[in-house]
Order: C-alpha cells, then structure tokens, then sequence
C-alpha cells in the first residue's frame, strides 16, 4: 500500500504542476494518464461504477467527482480540486489536494489551508485504541472554528484491496464515540470543507456534487495506516 500511495502522490504532484490559467481540466486528465501509462499502473477511478475518467477535477464550488472536460477552462482566482487513486500489485492508494490557479482571494486561501489542517489534525488523532469519533472531532473543530463547515453527504473510508471499505470515517463526530482503531487498519481521511452551508447536491451527470448554495468548497486526503506506534501517512 505504501507503493501504491507513492504513485498516487507522484502523479498528484505532477497535476500540481500543470494547474495554471488557461489549462482545461482535461489537460489534467491527460497528464495523469500518461504518467499512469509510463508507470504501468491502473488508475482506481476510471470505470468505477462507470466513472469515464482517472481524475476528478472539482472546481471552485463543486465538491468533489467532477468529470474533467476539455471545455472546462481554470481561470486565475479559482481553485480546483483533484481527486485520484492507484491499484498497485492489488492494492488501493487514494488521495486529494486543492490547487489554487493563479493568485486567489483572502478567502479562498484561508478555506484551503483550514482544510488542509484539518486533514492534519484528523491524522494526529490516528493511534491504536482512538476512535473514528477522535478523527471526526478533530476535523470538525478546525474547520467550525474558522466559521467553514464540513459536508456530510460524502466520507472517508477504510481502503485496501478494495478502495472503499469498511468503515466510513465522517470527518464530524464526538471523541471518545465509534469504532475503535486497531494496529493494522488502513483508512482514507478526507475532509470536504465548504466556505458556506454544508449541503450538497448532485448535477445532471450524475456524478458531480457542488456545494447547494454555490460557495467554495476544497478537499484534501491521505491514505493512512494505523500502527503500533501510531499513524503512518501513505501517500506523503
């Protein structure tokens, strides 16, 4: 697993790197397709449940399983959010970063980096004995606390030969309450973080959900692995 959440990372890194004003999302899809080619590994989401591509690009206010389009054009200000996972030697890596395109506003910046350090948070809450409660908790207090919200529609997961399974891991809860992590156990953490309301809904694609009252929303994710001594991040 931690081969598969380096591949996920590089590839990651690389659509960091072609995120820029005037790129399309499909230029992202590109990019990662033919690193996923020269690597000679499989891409997680393409043709799961029938998902078209190997990315999900999600911008400005669409949460997460945007479809990249090559006629959806990043312009400076926006932000944009990309979802991707491997299947290496049977085994699942999954992970998310938000990019900011061009320079952003005050906002925007600030909702990124609350994400991000709630994700961060989250995994500190990783040990042998803590609960799913300790991980949400942890994720919904930072969020709460810079007056953001955290969606409830979608959650982390278990992840291994599969890349969704048992259990959900809610990035809202209460410490203390929920499953118990045990040495072993690898998991998804993945906050998504509106800048408004955190009701979603789903468009006509059928896959694309955006934040109800059209305000910003970022997503990160690591796969981690519960161990002895504590958290382990796989896709660092």
């Amino acid at each position: 697993m931690r081969r598969a959440g380096q591949v996920t990372r590089e590839v990651l890194e690389l659509v960091r790197s072609k995120v820029k004003p005037g790129a399309t999302t499909f230029d992202l899809e590109k990019a990662a397709e033919a690193r996923l080619k020269a690597l000679g590994v499989k891409a997680a989401f393409k043709g799961y449940h029938g998902y078209p591509c190997v990315l999900c690009t999600s911008v400005n206010s669409e949460v997460v399983h945007g479809i990249p389009s090559p006629k959806r054009v990043l312009k400076e200000g926006d932000i944009v959010s990309v979802d991707f996972g491997v299947v290496v030697d049977g085994y699942y890596g999954d992970a998310a970063i938000t990019v900011p395109v061009g320079t952003i506003d005050e906002k925007a910046a600030r909702l990124l980096k609350t994400t991000e350090e709630s994700l961060k948070a989250g995994i500190a809450a990783v040990r042998p004995g803590a609960t799913l409660g300790d991980v949400g908790s942890a994720v919904q207090k930072v969020v709460e606390g810079q007056g953001f919200s955290v969606v409830r529609d979608f959650v982390g997961h278990g992840i291994g030969v599969h890349m969704h399974e048992d259990p959900q891991v809610p990035n809202f809860g209460e410490a203390g309450q929920g499953m118990k992590l045990k040495t072993g156990m690898v998991i998804a953490i993945e906050p998504m973080v509106n800048a408004g309301k955190p009701d979603v809904k789903v468009l006509d694609d059928g896959w694309t959900a955006v934040a109800a009252d059209g305000s910003m929303s970022a997503h990160f994710e690591q796969t981690v692995a519960v161990t002895a001594t504590g958290v382990r991040i796989l896709t660092e």
